[in-house]
Order: C-alpha cells, then sequence, then structure tokens
C-alpha cells in the first residue's frame, strides 16, 4: 500500500515536466511559503496532524526562462490538479522551492534543493523518516547530481527525462541544431548559437515562433533534412512534430543564451572541427556551416554540472526514446560512468514514444515501483 501511494506521488511530480506556467501560481491553502537562506522561494506543505505517514517528497522542478519573475510555476498538472494538494491526500509532506535563479540554475538549484530539506524540520513535525527526491528534465539532472554529491538526504531518487549522461554534450546538441538551422533557414532567427540580441526572447512567442514555422512549411524538404542532419527527433507518423521539435529546442537559445553565457562565464558552445553528416551534401554542408570556439573559461565551468555515476542511493531514469529536446542518449552517455558497485542502483526505463516527458501514469508507476525495491 505504501510503495502504491509513491507510485502515485512520483506520476504527480512527473507530468508537471518542464513548461512553466504563463504566470506565477499562488501557493495552495494550507502551504507555508517561506525563503531559503539563499532568498530562493520555499513551499512547505505538510498534511493535517494524524494523517502524515512521516515521509517527504521533495520536488527539483523544470526550466524556467530568465525572463520571467521569480516565482513557483508548476503547482499542478496539466489537467490542474494541485500538486501539492494530491501529494497531501495521499499522506506524505511536500517541499519544492522556485531556486535563486531562472535560467541557467543547476548549481544553484542543487545547493537550494540541500537548503530545503535542512529547512523543512522548522515547519513544525520534524526530521522525516524518508525523504524522496523527484526530477523532471532540467530537474532530473539536478536530482542526479544530489543522488551522488548528497546520498545522505535522500531514501531514493527518480530523474525523468532529463540530460544526465553528458552537460557538455547536451549544450553541443542545443547549439549544433541552431548552426544547422541557420545553414538551412538563414535569416529566420536573430543572432547566432553563440550570441543573441537582447531583446530577442521579448519577441520569440509572437514573432519567431512563427517565422520558423513558416519557414518550415515552406520548404518542407530542407526541414526534413535539418532533422536528419541534427538527429532531433520527431514522430514520422505526424510530419507537424517537425515543427514542435525545431521550436523546443531553438527556445533555448533564444531565451536561455545570454544567461547561459553569463552564468558559466563565456559561450560554451562550439562546432570546430565537427562534421556533420546525412545532408543531400555533407561536403558543401560542412564548408559552408559557420563554425565557433567555446569560451576556454565556460568550458572549465561546465565540468562542475557533469554527472559522475557515483551511486549510493536507487536512481531510476525514465526517457522516451524519441525525447527532442534531451535525447535518450543521455541514459547511454552515464551507465558507462557506474561502476559495478553501483549498477544495481541505476535502472533506466526506456519508453518508446515521441515527446518530452511524455509518459503514462502505468510507466511512471512501474519506474517508481522499482526504484523503491532497489537495494
Amino acid at each position: 500500500m505504501k510503495l502504491c501511494a509513491r507510485v502515485v506521488v512520483a506520476l504527480a511530480v512527473l507530468v508537471t515536466w518542464t513548461a512553466p506556467r504563463a504566470e506565477a501560481q499562488i501557493p495552495p491553502p494550507g502551504c507555508s511559503a517561506g525563503i531559503l537562506p539563499s532568498l530562493a522561494g520555499s513551499l512547505i506543505c505538510i498534511p493535517p496532524p494524524g494523517a502524515w505517514n512521516g515521509q517527504l517528497v521533495v520536488y527539483a522542478p523544470g526550466y524556467t526562462p530568465p525572463q520571467l519573475p521569480l516565482g513557483f510555476y508548476q503547482l499542478s498538472t496539466p489537467d490542474g490538479t494541485s500538486l501539492p494538494a494530491l501529494v497531501q491526500r495521499l499522506g506524505y509532506a511536500f517541499a519544492t522551492t522556485t531556486y535563486r535563479k531562472n535560467g541557467l540554475a543547476v548549481l544553484q538549484g542543487a545547493d537550494d534543493i540541500r537548503e530545503l530539506v535542512a529547512a523543512f524540520p522548522a515547519a513544525g513535525r520534524g526530521v522525516p523518516t524518508k525523504t524522496h527526491l523527484a526530477g523532471v528534465s532540467y530537474g532530473g539532472l539536478i536530482a542526479t547530481l544530489l543522488a551522488e554529491r548528497s546520498p545522505e538526504l535522500f531514501s531514493s531518487t527518480l530523474a525523468a527525462c532529463g540530460p544526465i549522461g553528458s552537460f557538455r554534450q547536451q549544450v553541443n546538441y542545443l547549439g549544433d541544431f541552431r548552426a544547422l538551422f541557420d545553414y538551412y533557414f538563414p535569416g529566420v532567427l536573430p543572432g547566432s548559437p553563440v550570441a543573441m540580441p537582447a531583446g530577442a526572447a521579448l519577441l520569440w512567442q509572437s514573432t519567431y515562433v512563427p517565422a520558423i514555422q513558416n519557414a518550415f512549411l515552406a520548404n518542407p524538404g530542407r526541414a526534413l533534412e535539418l532533422m536528419r542532419v541534427s538527429r532531433v527527433a520527431y514522430d514520422p507518423a505526424n510530419l507537424m512534430t517537425v515543427i514542435q521539435s525545431a521550436t523546443a529546442v531553438l527556445q533555448y537559445n533564444v531565451l536561455g543564451l545570454n544567461d547561459a553565457i553569463a552564468t558559466l562565464g563565456g559561450n560554451p558552445y562550439g562546432n570546430r572541427g565537427r562534421w556533420y553528416f546525412g545532408s543531400s551534401n555533407d561536403l558543401r554542408l560542412n564548408l559552408l556551416v559557420r563554425r565557433y570556439d567555446a569560451a576556454p573559461a565556460a568550458v572549465a565551468a561546465m565540468g562542475a554540472y557533469e554527472t559522475s555515476g557515483d551511486l549510493s542511493i536507487p536512481l531510476v531514469t525514465i526517457h522516451t526514446t524519441a525525447d527532442p529536446v534531451a535525447p535518450i542518449a543521455h541514459e547511454l552517455l552515464y551507465l558507462p560512468k557506474v561502476d559495478l558497485t553501483g549498477r544495481g542502483r541505476f535502472l533506466p526505463f526506456p519508453v518508446a514514444r515521441y515527446g518530452h516527458c511524455s509518459f503514462t501514469g502505468t510507466e511512471v508507476g512501474l519506474a517508481f515501483l522499482f526504484t523503491a525495491n532497489l537495494p
């Protein structure tokens, strides 16, 4: 019975994935909003006396664009169900944070989660008997880093559709798509993979998303070749997902590039010497596609964002096989990092489907049941 409840809690956490609400949400009744030492916002919800099972679910939310004000953006599931209320009905306490900043906040977010766990006992019920961590997409990387670096804080970890295999490869994956997009559709977007005009983000939804759509619809052959060369996933049975995948990837360039450069101390993307293949003319492509160099300071800074595979608590991951944002190849990159003593603690669940974090309740439930039973 206890494991079933944990499955439902995990499902409720995962379906919030990465898309922030248009506006910050007001904390629900019965929850206490506060400020962590880092000045990140905290939200702690505890069931009434006699209804709490003594355990805590800590939620590491996904990416929020830096243009939005700090706030709680992912407190409900896509169907409108309140996540804190659902977790409390199941008998668990719930805690999450805004992080101290939007945009790229992986290291800061991990510290904010640590502060959140430390702050929970002061909410009035003492130390939980168990603390479970769930992270989604961007939060999945944060959760994995915490499982490796602060295992004493958690009993189990569930990371969904996260870029856990290599942070630098994820950066290059996003940058490569922008570089290739500019080759196939020059002039559609402002800036480049390494520079973005300050005001471009404000025009993303109104100007640049329609521009991408129009460009793809006007030349679907070039659009499909772009997807083939970039290896960005789409659903062949629904070619409109080509546009969906492209905009999902390009938004990180337009909305997040300047913040990432500021956070990392320089441009993190480089493609000097990379050979692209799969086009109608690979020689022409590689001669004409623009080349960029990553700043040494940013390359050095990205080392702190890399997972190690050092596991002493269970880590289960679940990932769709056709994820356009964070490819499932991250699981394949992560597995060799885990030594033989930790292999039994890492269990990836591939899901044969298109989409980022597009799971069913059964799939998530099975993943969490395995998490609960791993040694």
